[in-house]
């Protein structure tokens, strides 16, 4: 009996021990930890475009001689500055001379002479400019390019014309040079004087003037005249002359092509790195190219 006490007695523990422990607090979990979230990235503003450089166009007044070498160069000068659009205007010094004196629109010119240059520059001595004229932005003032006087005769020519010295002879009936102010038409004057024959040459009626040099040219070309006078940079673009002689040293001034941005131009910056642009060794390699010589700057 005391047996079955005791074993009802730990039965009983064993079921309060259990049903204790079924209530106990259960063990606290772990916080579920919240989904990461990336970053948005801040949207990126599209590159604000380079502003494009507005249209510019420059009116270049130049020497008759210079037509082919600044043609090349203009092609050069599109991958340079898009943006700008070169008008060139091409005659004689002493006609460009003039249109820009009665008022005509142009940024920049280039003489083939000093002397039309220094007649619209107020810094040039007063009896050169002798009216004063103030056309010439001064500082941008540089000479360019140089050039040689030649004397040309047409392809195949028999007359035997050899030098300067032939044409006051019978060997000569019609030589064509430049008038009084195209400035290769100055330097065959000097040449002339200075071998002591330009009165002569007038006297005899052995002159055809031209109004520009690409005109004498033409008339040498066409055989319209003996022979001709030009520079050697035009005789160079002519498949039609022969050079014979270069005219003799010291009988005339040196031939330098002055160029200036003019004061009247509305676009100062852009005549400016024009020219700067004609500086450049690329655009040195077409003058000589054609014959035209590069003064030490």
């Amino acid at each position: 009996m005391r047996k079955k006490s005791i074993l009802a007695f730990c039965l009983v523990c064993a079921l309060v021990a259990a049903m204790l422990g079924g209530c106990a607090a259960p063990a606290p979990m772990e916080p579920t930890p919240e989904p990461t979230v990336a970053p948005t990235a801040a949207p990126t503003e599209a590159p604000t475009p380079e502003p494009t450089a507005e249209p510019v166009e420059l009116m270049v007044f130049a020497a008759a001689s210079m037509t082919e070498s600044l043609a090349k160069i203009a092609e050069m000068y599109k991958e340079v500055a898009p943006n700008v659009t070169l008008v060139f205007n091409f005659d004689s010094s002493g006609t460009l001379k003039t249109q820009i004196q009665e008022g005509a629109e142009a940024d920049i010119f280039i003489s083939a002479g000093q002397l039309q240059m220094n007649q619209l520059d107020i810094t040039a001595a007063a009896d050169v400019n002798t009216d004063g004229l103030d056309f010439v932005d001064s500082p941008t003032r540089f000479n360019l390019v140089t050039n040689t006087v030649v004397l040309i005769v047409p392809n195949g020519s028999d007359k035997g014309i050899a030098s300067f010295d032939d044409i006051a002879t019978d060997k000569v009936s019609l030589i064509a040079l430049g008038n009084a102010d195209v400035p290769v038409g100055q330097y065959a004057q000097d040449v002339f004087t200075f071998l002591g024959v330009w009165d002569k040459l007038n006297a005899d009626k052995k002159v055809s003037f031209g109004t520009n040099v690409k005109e004498v040219l033409t008339q040498v070309e066409t055989g319209a005249v003996d022979c001709g006078v030009v520079y050697i940079s035009d005789a160079a673009t002519s498949s039609g002359v022969t050079v014979v002689a270069s005219a003799p040293e010291g009988s005339h001034k040196p031939v330098n092509y002055p160029a200036a941005v003019l004061k009247a131009t509305k676009n100062p910056e852009a005549a400016a790195a024009f020219l700067d642009f004609l500086k450049t060794d690329a655009c040195s390699a077409v003058f000589t190219g054609i014959g035209f010589g590069i003064p030490t700057r």
